[in-house]
């Protein structure tokens, strides 16, 4: 896997864990979640068509 989608994959982990604590803390937000299932969506992507 390229660096560019090491470092996509990894935002990703992160956006996923801070939605997370963000859920827990303040309650849950469907636009955040959302928003973070279309990166996992674009990174599955750029994963796939760099391999």
């Amino acid at each position: 896997m390229p660096g560019s989608a090491k470092a996509m994959a990894a935002g990703t982990v992160a956006g996923l864990v801070l939605a997370t604590l963000y859920t827990v803390a303040l309650g849950g937000n469907s636009w955040l979640w959302f928003s973070w299932a279309v990166l996992g969506l674009l990174t599955v992507g750029v994963v796939v068509a760099r391999a």
